[in-house]
C-alpha cells in the first residue's frame, strides 16, 4: 500500500480510503456468539493464501522453488515469503488468535484479510464471497462499515478530544454530526470512558488511550474486529487489565475478533482458537488446550513449555461421572439406602430433565425420615459450588476452598454434566506437568 505524503495509515483506514489496483465487493452477517458452540459455521475463510514480496513473486509461485525454505528463496530470488499457503476459517462470534514471533507472518496475514496488503495468490471469503475479486468502490465501503481495526499504536489525533477521535471515522463515512456524536458517546461508555469525552489524548494514560482506539473501532459497529497487537506497548499491569476488559466487552458484544499477538499467555487467555505461525505458515491450529497438551512440533512445544496448566485446563477436561446421583422423585428412605450403599455422605440431586437442583447429605435425609417426610425436597441444599465446562482450573480454586462439597459442572441451561473433586484438581495439574516433562 502506498500512503500519500502527509497522511497516516490510521487516517486512511478511518476514512475508508484505499490504494490498490484490485477490484472489490462485500456482504456479511454477524449473529450471536452462542452459535459458536453449535457447529462449524464458517464466517470468514482463508484459502491457500500467499504473499511474496519481490519483483519475481508470480514466477516463484509457478516453480518448485516455492516449497524451499524462506532463506533459500531469499538467497536465490531476492523475494521474501510473507505468507505461504495459509488456510483457516473463523466462525461467527469467535475470538481467533494469530500468534507467532516477529517475522512469522501474523501481521501480514491480518492485513491481507482487509487487503491493506494485496495477496499474491489465494482467496479470502466472507459468507462464501471472495473479497479478493471485489471492486474498488465496495472495498472502500468494506473498510468504512464492515471491518474495524485496532492498532498497537493508538493513532489518535492529539488535537482532537476523545469524543472527536471516536467520532472521526463516522464523520468521514458520511454520518451527520449528531449521529456521529451519539454513536461515539455510546462507544465511549461501552469502554468505560464516560466523563472523559472532552479531554485530549495527551492527558490520558496509555490504557485509556487504547480504550479510545477500541471505542473508535466499535463506534462503527463493525462485523469483524481486526486487532494487531493492541496491548503490546502497554505496561504489564495495564495490559492485563485491558485483556480482562476486552473479555467483558466480548461477552456483551459478541463480535468476530481476529487478534494478533506474540504473547502465549495473552493468546491462551483470550482465544477460542489459536493459529501458531512460523516463517509465513500455520504450523498448528486448535483450542488453547489442544496447543498446550498436544504441541505439533518442538517449536510449539518450546512456546508452551512454561504455560501453567491452571491457566489452560478446563472443568470439562477434568470433570468425572459421579459415583452416585440422586433424582428429585426418589423418597428419603431410598436416598438413605443409596447413600449408605455408595458409602457417600452427600450426593447431587437432579430433576427429570437432568437440571441440577442442589445436594443432599446423609444427616439431612436422616432428619427428614425422623420427621416422617415423604419427599426429599426440604433437604436439598441449593447453594452448592458449581461452574461451567469452559471454567479454567485457576478459577476453580476459590470454589474448592469456599466449600467442603465437590464442585458440580453444569451447562448454560443448568443441566448437570459432572463433578470435580478437590483431589481431581490437584491430580490434573500434577499429571499434566508430568506428561509435559516426559515429552
Amino acid at each position: 500500500m502506498v500512503v500519500p505524503a502527509g497522511r497516516t495509515a490510521h487516517e486512511i483506514l478511518a476514512e475508508g480510503e484505499q490504494y490498490t489496483d484490485h477490484p472489490l465487493n462485500w456482504s456479511g452477517i454477524l449473529e450471536n456468539r452462542e452459535e459458536l458452540s453449535h457447529g462449524s459455521d464458517k464466517f470468514l475463510e482463508v484459502k491457500e493464501l500467499w504473499k511474496i514480496f519481490g519483483p519475481k513473486a508470480e514466477d516463484l509461485l509457478q516453480s518448485d522453488l516455492k516449497f524451499s525454505s524462506k532463506q533459500e528463496i531469499l538467497d536465490q530470488t531476492g523475494c521474501v515469503v510473507g505468507l505461504r499457503n495459509v488456510s483457516f476459517n473463523v466462525r461467527r462470534g469467535e475470538f481467533f488468535m494469530l500468534m507467532g514471533l516477529s517475522g512469522s507472518g501474523k501481521s501480514t496475514c491480518i492485513r491481507c484479510l482487509l487487503r491493506l496488503i494485496e495477496p499474491t495468490a489465494g482467496h479470502v471469503l466472507v459468507n462464501g464471497e471472495d473479497i479478493c475479486a471485489f471492486d474498488k468502490a465496495t472495498l472502500m465501503s468494506l473498510r468504512r462499515k464492515t471491518f474495524g481495526m485496532v492498532f498497537q499504536h493508538f493513532g489518535l489525533f492529539p488535537h482532537y478530544t476523545v469524543r472527536d477521535n471516536v467520532a472521526y471515522g463516522l464523520k468521514v463515512g458520511g454520518a451527520s454530526r449528531v449521529e456521529s456524536y451519539e454513536k461515539a458517546q455510546k462507544a465511549i461508555e461501552t469502554v468505560g470512558l464516560k466523563g472523559w469525552e472532552d479531554y485530549l489524548p495527551g492527558s490520558l494514560s496509555g490504557g485509556m488511550q487504547q480504550r479510545v482506539g477500541i471505542a473508535r473501532a466499535l463506534a462503527k459497529d463493525p462485523e469483524i474486529l481486526l486487532m494487531d497487537e493492541p496491548f503490546s506497548g502497554l505496561d504489564p499491569l495495564i495490559r492485563r487489565e485491558m485483556q480482562d476488559e476486552l473479555v467483558e466487552l466480548q461477552d456483551k458484544l459478541h463480535k468476530t475478533i481476529i487478534f494478533v499477538t506474540h504473547d502465549l499467555h495473552e493468546a491462551l487467555k483470550l482465544g477460542d482458537r489459536i493459529a501458531i505461525m512460523r516463517d509465513g505458515e500455520i504450523i498448528q491450529l486448535g483450542t488453547p488446550e489442544d496447543v498446550v497438551t498436544s504441541p505439533a512440533d518442538d517449536y510449539v512445544r518450546e512456546f508452551v513449555q512454561d504455560a501453567s496448566p491452571a491457566k489452560i485446563l478446563t472443568a470439562d477436561r477434568i470433570k468425572e461421572e459421579p459415583s452416585l446421583l440422586i433424582y428429585e422423585w426418589q423418597g428419603p428412605h431410598v436416598v438413605r439406602h443409596l447413600l449408605r450403599a455408595a458409602r457417600r455422605q452427600n450426593a447431587f440431586v437432579v430433576s427429570k430433565h437432568h437440571t441440577l437442583l442442589g445436594l443432599v447429605t446423609r444427616e439431612g435425609i436422616d432428619d427428614l425420615i425422623k420427621q416422617g417426610a415423604a419427599s426429599i425436597k426440604e433437604a436439598i441444599l441449593a447453594d452448592v459450588p458449581k461452574c461451567e465446562p469452559h471454567t479454567i482450573v485457576e478459577d476453580l480454586f476459590p470454589l474448592a476452598t469456599s466449600s467442603h462439597f465437590s464442585i458440580a459442572v453444569t451447562d448454560s441451561a443448568g443441566r448437570f454434566l459432572g463433578v470435580i473433586h478437590d483431589r481431581t484438581i490437584l491430580d490434573s495439574m500434577i499429571s499434566d506437568r508430568e506428561e509435559t516433562n516426559n515429552d
